[in-house]
Parts: C-alpha cells; sequence; structure tokens
C-alpha cells in the first residue's frame, strides 16, 4: 500500500502493524458468532477493544448496537463508517484452527472482519485526532442478515441532527468477498445491490381422495401452474433493460399420497433493482397468483413482506471510494463493477437518508481461484486475512478525505 497524500500517507504501514490485534479481535469474533439483533458478546468484545480510545461511546436501547464518536481537534462536518456484526444460521465446515464453537451458527458473511477492520480504522483515526476537522461515527451494527438492524439504529436517532455525532453529511460501508482477489476494491455509481422481498402464498382449494380429483378442487396443479405463469408474468411485464428476479424456492402441500389437500403453499423472494419495478411486480404477483388460482376453481392469499430497499451509491460518493482506493492501495487494486448484484444489503437505509457508498473488497485465499472459492454464506467460506490492512486503512482514509472536504 503506498500513498503520496500527506494526509494518507502511512495509514497502509500502520495498518500492517496493527495486523495482529485485527487479527486476534477477528478470530475472537469467528469462534463465537451470534444471531441477529442481541449480540452481547460481541458488543462487549466491541467495547473492550475501543475503550483505551478517545471516543464517545453509545449502546443501542433496543438492539446490541454499538456508536463510538471520534471527534476531531476542530469542527466540522460528519462522516459516518459501518460494520455489521452478526452471523448466520450454518454449520461451520471451513476446517479453520478457529471456527465456530457455536452450534449452528458461523460467520459466513465475513462481518467479523468488518468488525476488526473497523475497530482498527478507529485507532488509526484516533492517532490522527489532531488532523481532523469535524466527527467520525462509527456504527457497529447487528442484525443485517434479515433483522433490518440498520434501521433499528436509524430510528434510535443514529442520523438524526440531534444524533450521537450529529447528522453524517457522507456515509460508507465495505463488504468482503470470497470470490474477488484479494485486496482489490469494486464498487459503482448507482444501484449496487437489490431489494429483496419475500413471496408468500396460499392457494385454498377442495380436499378428496386422490382417486376422485372431479370431486375436489386440486390447489396443487394451481401452484404449479403459478410458478410457471409468474416467470411469463416478470418477461412480459417488465422491460428487459430493467434486472428483476423471482424465485420460488419452497412449495408444500398434502401429507400423504392418496389424499389431496385443501391446502397448498409457496414461498419465494422478489428481487429487483428500482422502486417502480419493485412496485409494479407487487402488483402484478398478487393479480397473476389470484387469477390463477380462479382459473383452477381454487383462490388465492398473497403476502409480500418488503425487504431491503435497493442499495443505491451515490456517484460523488462512489468516485472518492475509487479515487481514495486507488491512491492508497494503487490504481491496479480497484476495479469498476459492471453490473448490480442480487444480493441484498441494509447499509442501503443508512444510503436512503445519506449520500454515501458501499464497496466490496476482496479476501479469497490465497492459492484459491475466485471464480471457483467457497462463496460468501457458505458453510466452507474461509477470507484471506492479508487483506485486512487494506480495509482497515481504507475506512480510515475514506473518513479522512470526507473530513477535508
Amino acid at each position: 500500500m503506498r500513498s503520496a497524500d500527506p494526509l494518507l500517507a502511512g495509514l497502509g504501514e500502520q495498518a500492517r502493524r496493527l495486523q495482529p490485534r485485527t487479527v486476534a479481535l477477528r478470530r475472537a469474533l469467528h469462534r463465537h458468532p451470534e444471531l441477529g439483533l442481541t449480540l452481547p458478546r460481541t458488543r462487549d468484545a466491541v467495547l473492550t477493544e475501543l475503550a483505551d480510545l478517545p471516543l464517545q461511546v453509545h449502546r443501542g436501547r433496543s438492539v446490541s448496537s454499538v456508536v463510538a464518536v471520534l471527534d476531531g481537534a476542530r469542527p466540522g462536518s460528519t462522516v459516518l463508517l459501518r460494520a455489521d456484526m452478526d452471523a448466520l444460521p450454518l454449520k461451520e465446515d471451513s476446517g479453520l484452527t478457529f471456527a465456530s464453537q457455536v452450534e449452528g451458527a458461523m460467520h459466513a458473511c465475513g462481518h467479523d472482519t468488518h468488525v476488526a477492520m473497523l475497530a482498527t480504522a478507529a485507532r488509526l483515526l484516533a492517532a490522527r485526532r489532531e488532523q481532523l476537522a469535524g466527527r467520525v461515527v462509527m456504527m457497529f451494527q447487528p442484525g443485517e442478515e434479515g433483522f433490518h438492524g440498520a434501521r433499528h439504529m436509524i430510528d434510535e436517532g443514529l442520523l438524526d441532527r440531534h444524533g450521537p455525532g450529529g447528522r453524517p453529511a457522507c456515509a460508507y460501508a465495505l463488504h468482503v468477498s470470497a470470490t474477488l482477489p484479494s485486496g482489490e476494491v469494486h464498487t459503482r455509481p448507482g444501484p449496487l445491490m437489490a431489494a429483496a422481498d419475500l413471496v408468500r402464498v396460499r392457494v385454498t382449494g377442495r380436499g378428496g381422495h386422490a382417486s376422485a380429483p372431479h370431486d375436489a378442487l386440486d390447489p396443487v396443479p394451481a401452484a404449479a401452474a403459478m410458478v410457471g405463469a409468474l416467470q411469463t408474468a416478470l418477461t412480459r411485464r417488465v422491460d428487459a433493460q430493467h434486472a428483476a428476479v423471482l424465485t420460488i424456492a419452497r412449495i408444500e402441500a398434502g401429507t400423504t399420497n392418496n389424499v389431496i389437500p385443501e391446502f397448498a403453499t409457496m414461498e419465494g423472494t422478489l428481487r429487483t433493482l428500482s422502486e417502480p419495478v419493485r412496485a409494479l411486480l407487487h402488483d402484478e404477483i398478487r393479480r397473476v397468483c389470484r387469477h390463477t388460482a380462479l382459473a383452477y376453481g381454487c383462490s388465492a392469499a398473497v403476502e409480500i413482506e418488503p425487504g431491503y430497499p435497493v442499495t443505491v451509491n451515490d456517484e460523488a460518493a462512489a468516485r472518492r471510494v475509487t479515487e481514495v482506493a486507488g491512491t492508497l492501495l494503487g490504481r491496479n487494486r480497484v476495479a469498476a463493477m459492471p453490473a448490480p448484484i442480487m444480493g441484498a444489503e441494509d447499509f442501503s437505509y443508512v444510503l436512503q437518508k445519506v449520500p454515501g457508498a458501499l464497496a466490496f473488497l476482496g479476501a479469497c485465499p490465497p492459492r484459491a481461484d475466485p471464480v471457483t472459492a467457497p462463496p460468501n454464506h457458505s458453510n466452507r467460506v474461509v477470507f484471506d486475512e492479508a487483506a485486512l490492512p487494506a480495509g482497515a486503512a481504507l475506512y480510515a482514509a475514506l473518513a479522512v478525505d470526507a473530513l477535508r472536504r
């Protein structure tokens, strides 16, 4: 890592010197993952790691969040840095010596690395406090994996003018990826990740004997027809230039082989990259399911549970990530993503209110091929810890850059 910028100079080398501390925290979190919004052990580990720094530390009231505020030596604006903290409900099979000791829980998305990198960034920034004009708000967030943790923190006033650090002028987050080359930074302006909504459908017919379907109203063929009809609706109702994915991932009906059931249920996920397309497909899913059910003499109750919104990077903020990362790490370590990805991220709630950007940090293990390496959310995923100094330094560099602007 290198930089000709005097304010960024030394960040990379200092992050490398702090690597043993970064790794120790990361591995401690990895051994003891916690799920959801209540992460007492993780929260306490963060508080312990930050205890010797000149920070104002605030604990969440309704969730196990931590907000740490670093005041610069002079007044100025506020920049927010986010790290999510929760794990996934998986049984780890990575073979790591520091693998999860908690049955059925694993840091398979790399949130343990995010926490460790941001804690090290706090140390880097605290050492530069006299050079900073403004505040850095470090957002240690629970419940990213489907629990809307960022929204809970926003509801507690995180982004308000009278919040812990005042209203942020910009916000940044990093996310490791096991399928990108280690130490590379990838991002793009505009839509970066999709909105994700849960779709549930309950088809009601009339049960009967399997030998006499004419005396019943079978919900199973109605449900099967809906799957195909929904896929056709996507291709016929959504402009081909707009991305949308609907996956029906679960269908359940019946109890035995010779009974036509009264009910069939389906569950799936809808992924979209714009709010107009999202709203259109909410209406279309309801219409297709209800009318398809009627064609089979059945009825359908459709429930769409809104998930995270589209993650939209501010154009100027995404450009700053690219420029700062290029200066810090080298231009050859930064890449523009050609298209969004259809995963979802609750940093989207922050970006709805504050201009900012999320970027991916490659952490593919040595000697592994990014194309075939186990990806995030795999029970076999491994992240290259050699990428952590780059992430810690980049977190700090983005804050320094934002405050001087």
